[in-house]
């Protein structure tokens, strides 16, 4: 990243500090944060069971779903199920999980993909270099002026350096982009597998046009899952808290299954509305060998914020849409130990503030710690320490003679 993104990056990092400093402390707040811990510990200890449930409850509100070994059986139920509706645009809400597939890179040949988050739209706009710095806010590195050059470019129009303008110039874009879109695509913040409800939380509105299309398609790792649809109100009420330092979004949209009314002589009618179908693609991709803690993450972003090597270096510290520590630790089981090394393994300090500012506390540098032991058992480590290692058996010392 360049320099001045980063310091765009680290302002609006001070910002999210900030807030979230005024929030901390509260009596809501801590009592959220020993919920969290517990919801999410339990959940993944019970994944099995509380998968085996929601395929259940799915089946009873009328949800199709679908299981997903890896990246390429996601990919294809995805495509599939485009070619179903025939569809040539789809309308994209925010999601790591979907960032984590390269969803818009599969489909860029054939569908025009329209991110309806604003921060995501102007980095789909900036074409390159656009990979997010924060899960919440994925174009906090750019300032206004970079973003008006960015829209200028992209659209064709003299927009001024005004957020306003800006926003409203994107919106009107994207709004007439979707004009002929049948399918949204999302990720999902939760899901309750005693209710089989998604729990979505967002403050821009879009996720709403995105469950408006006839097909909705939410692709969502099997980590998403927990107990009971109160379990996740309050994940996704922590999540919120520790990513923008609010209280609540402005939406919270729950889909418990496709649209429909009984309003004519009680006859069960689909698509009034919104979707007619409801697709729910659960998502292994390496969690099921991941190591427990890993899988507590609830993708706040606070860790990263937080993060001094994040905020020397950005985004080149993480995998994908994973970023920091905890992307690093999840690239090995998403992909292998190679990509783990390369997405930053030794950049971490081991300082452990992304553990003191983590929600569910997860011990991000203690795993780091360990994937370095694992990772040099291959054969994977700095050139350096390869240089001192054949030191030392060559010399009896670190030292070259």
């Amino acid at each position: 990243m360049k320099e001045d993104e980063l310091e765009t990056m680290r302002k609006s990092f001070d910002t999210v500090k900030n807030r979230f400093n005024s929030l901390k402390e509260s009596p809501s707040t801590k009592r959220l944060i020993s919920k969290g811990r517990e919801i999410k510990k339990y959940s993944i200890e019970h994944n099995e069971e509380l998968f085996n449930q929601v395929c259940e409850s799915f089946k009873r509100n009328g949800i199709d779903f679908e299981f997903a070994t890896d990246t390429q059986d996601a990919l294809k139920i995805i495509s599939d199920l485009l070619l179903e509706y025939d569809c040539n645009t789809v309308a994209k809400a925010k999601s790591n999980t979907l960032g984590e597939i390269n969803l818009k890179k599969h489909l860029s040949h054939s569908i025009d993909v329209v991110e309806t988050d604003l921060g995501d739209r102007i980095l789909q706009l900036k074409k390159t270099d656009n990979k997010p710095v924060h899960p919440t806010g994925p174009a906090s590195h750019l300032n206004v002026s970079n973003i008006a050059d960015i829209v200028n470019e992209s659209l064709d129009v003299d927009v001024s350096p005004v957020p306003r303008e800006i926003m409203e110039t994107v919106r009107e874009d994207v709004l007439n982009r979707l004009k002929n879109a049948n399918v949204g695509i999302s990720g999902a913040n939760a899901i309750a597998s005693e209710e089989g409800s998604i729990v979505m939380v967002h403050n821009e509105g879009n996720i709403s046009l995105v469950s408006l299309m006839d097909l909705h398609i939410i692709v969502a790792g099997i980590d998403k899952i927990v107990p009971t649809l109160e379990d996740a109100i309050s994940i996704v009420k922590l999540e919120t808290i520790f990513a923008t330092g609010n209280y609540v979004t402005s939406y919270i949209n729950i889909i418990s299954g496709p649209s429909k009314t009984a309003d004519i002589e009680k006859k069960l009618l689909k698509n009034m509305y919104g979707a007619e179908k409801v697709v729910v693609i659960l998502l292994d991709n390496g969690r099921s060998h991941a190591i427990e803690e890993c899988l507590y993450c609830i993708g706040c972003g606070n860790c990263v914020v937080h993060c001094p090597v994040y905020n020397a270096v950005g985004n080149e510290f993480g995998f994908n849409n994973y970023l920091g520590g905890r992307g690093v630790a999840m690239s090995k089981f998403i992909e292998d130990d190679e990509t783990c090394f390369d997405s930053g393994l030794y950049m971490c300090t081991l300082c452990g503030l992304c553990t003191l500012n983590c929600p569910v506390s997860i011990p991000t540098n203690e795993i780091i710690e360990n994937m370095r032991k694992l990772s040099a058992d291959v054969g994977f480590y700095p050139k350096a320490h390869g240089l001192i290692k054949d030191n030392v058996s060559n010399n009896g010392s670190p030292y070259h003679e």
